[in-house]
C-alpha cells in the first residue's frame, strides 16, 4: 500500500470518527444609510429647501412656509399593523403565574384609519380667533396690536400699562465671520394712559425676544406728557424729526383722533382723546415719526410757562361758554400793565413766531358762476334734512322713541310729527 493511499484511509476513519457539528451562516448586512443617520428634521430640510445658488436666484422663497409632519405622533412602539403581542414589550410578561408569549392577534382594521387621520390633522391648526378689537392696523399683522404690559417682579409696578407695537420687520447685518445675518426689530411704545409713555427697540433672533426685549426697554425710558384736562394738548406746535414734520392742532372734547395711524396709537397710550395732525415728508418711517411727535409733546409749554414767560395773565375763550372769559394761567410775579393793543398774538407766541401755511380750498365747479343760485337752493332744501334718517334711528336705539335729551326735563321735548303728539297725550290721559 502506497503512502498516498495510507494517507487517504486515515482521513476517511478520523471522519468517522470525528462527530458533525452544527454551524451557523452568518451573512453580512449593512443597512446604514441617509435615513438612519440623518435627522427627520435635516431630511425634511434636504426635500424642501434650495442651494445658495438657487436662492440668490428667488428660489425657494415659500419653503418655510410647509411645516414638517411628525410622523412619529399616534404609533406606539410594538404596536403596529401586525397587531402582535410582544411579552414585555406591549403587554405584561407574566399573566398570573403563567408565561405570556409571543403571539399574533386578528388584525386591526382602524389602525391605519386612525393613523392617517392624525397626520391629516397636522398642520392645519389655525391661530385662534382674533376679537376686532384686539385687531392691529392690518389684519393679524403685529403693527398697531397689544402686547400687554411690560415684565416686573411685582406685577403692580405696571398696573394699568398697555404696550402697542408699531414696527416688526426682518433686518440683514453683513458681518466678516458669518456673512449675512438675520434678526428680527420690534419698534414698541408702552404708557398708561394717563400721560405716562416711553418707546424704544428691540432686536433678537427671535420674534417673541424681540418684542419682549423693546417692550422692557420701553419701561425704563417713561417720560411724562403734561395733558390739557386729560384728554389734548396745551396748544398748537410744529415738530420735525429728519424728514418727518408733524403739524399738530388742539382740539376740543369730542372731536376724537384725525391723524396718521401711528400717531392715533401713540396718543391711544399716552391718554390723548382729541387731536388733529397732518404728517408730511417721510410718513413710513415709524421711529422719526414717534421721535418728532414726542419731541413736540415734550417742547409744550402749560400754561403757567406761558404767563411766567410772558408775564401776563393767560385767559382762554371758548364758543361753548359764550366766549367768557376764563384765566387759566397766572404769572408768579407781578403782571405787566400793557395797553390791549400790545398784548401779544397767542398763536405767533407758541409757534415761536411762525404762521402755518394752510392751502386754500378752491370751490367747486357748482358753487361759483351760473351754478351758484341753484346751488343754494339744493342747500336750502337739503340742509335741514342732512343725516335726518340716521339721527332718527339712533334717537329710537338710545330712547326707544322720537324724543330730545331734554324730555326729562322739558317734557313739551317731544317729536313735532303731525299727529303724535296728540296721540302720545291721549294715552296718557287714559293711563
Amino acid at each position: 500500500m502506497s503512502f498516498v493511499q495510507a494517507s487517504t484511509r486515515a482521513l476517511v476513519l478520523s471522519a468517522k470518527l470525528v462527530k458533525p457539528c452544527q454551524s451557523s451562516l452568518v451573512v453580512q448586512s449593512r443597512s446604514t444609510s441617509f435615513f438612519n443617520k440623518l435627522t427627520a428634521a435635516e431630511i425634511w430640510k434636504g426635500v424642501t429647501s434650495v442651494s445658495n445658488a438657487g436662492r440668490k436666484r428667488g428660489r425657494g422663497k415659500g419653503a418655510g412656509k410647509r411645516v414638517a409632519k411628525n410622523l412619529n405622533r399616534g404609533q406606539i412602539i410594538g404596536v403596529g399593523r401586525e397587531n402582535m403581542v410582544w411579552p414585555g414589550l406591549n403587554s405584561p410578561i407574566l399573566a398570573g403565574r403563567e408565561l405570556n408569549t409571543q403571539k399574533k392577534l386578528s388584525p386591526d382594521p382602524k389602525y391605519q384609519e386612525n393613523l392617517q387621520r392624525i397626520r391629516d390633522t397636522m398642520g392645519r391648526a389655525s391661530a385662534g380667533r382674533l376679537r376686532p378689537v384686539d385687531r392691529g392696523w392690518s389684519g393679524r399683522k403685529l403693527p398697531g396690536r397689544s402686547i400687554g404690559q411690560p415684565d416686573s417682579l411685582n406685577p403692580s409696578d405696571f398696573a394699568g400699562f398697555d404696550t402697542r407695537v408699531l414696527e416688526f420687520k426682518t433686518v440683514f447685518n453683513m458681518t466678516a465671520t458669518f456673512g449675512r445675518k438675520r434678526s428680527l426689530s420690534a419698534f414698541v411704545i408702552t404708557g398708561n394712559k394717563k400721560g405716562l409713555a416711553g418707546f424704544a427697540l428691540g432686536k433678537a433672533n427671535n420674534g417673541q425676544t424681540a418684542l419682549k426685549s423693546a417692550k422692557n426697554r420701553a419701561a425704563q425710558k417713561l417720560m411724562y406728557i403734561p395733558l390739557y384736562n386729560n384728554h389734548t394738548v396745551y396748544h398748537d406746535f410744529f415738530t420735525q424729526f429728519g424728514k418727518t414734520k408733524i403739524h399738530v392742532r388742539k382740539c376740543a372734547e369730542g372731536h376724537g383722533l384725525v391723524c396718521h395711524r401711528a400717531l392715533k396709537t401713540i396718543c391711544e397710550v399716552i391718554g390723548i382723546k382729541d387731536l388733529y395732525a397732518k404728517v408730511e415728508g417721510s410718513t413710513k418711517n415709524y421711529q422719526n415719526l414717534a421721535k418728532a411727535f414726542f419731541i413736540g409733546l415734550l417742547q409744550q409749554r402749560t400754561f403757567e410757562t406761558l404767563a411766567d414767560d410772558q408775564n401776563l395773565f393767560v385767559v382762554e375763550r371758548r364758543k361753548e361758554m359764550d366766549n367768557y372769559p376764563l384765566v387759566v394761567g397766572k404769572p408768579s410775579g407781578e403782571p405787566l400793565d400793557i395797553p390791549s393793543s400790545k398784548v401779544p398774538d397767542y398763536n405767533l407766541v407758541i409757534m415761536n413766531g411762525k404762521v402755518p401755511l394752510e392751502k386754500r380750498k378752491f370751490p367747486k365747479f357748482y358753487q361759483i358762476g351760473v351754478h351758484e343760485k341753484r346751488w343754494n337752493v339744493h342747500l336750502s332744501k337739503t340742509v335741514p334734512f342732512r343725516n335726518m334718517d340716521s339721527v332718527r334711528t339712533r334717537i329710537r336705539a338710545e330712547y326707544g322713541e322720537l324724543r330730545s335729551f331734554l324730555m326729562d326735563k322739558f317734557p313739551e321735548c317731544r317729536t313735532s310729527r303731525p299727529g303724535e303728539n296728540k296721540k302720545i297725550q291721549e294715552e296718557e290721559e287714559t293711563v
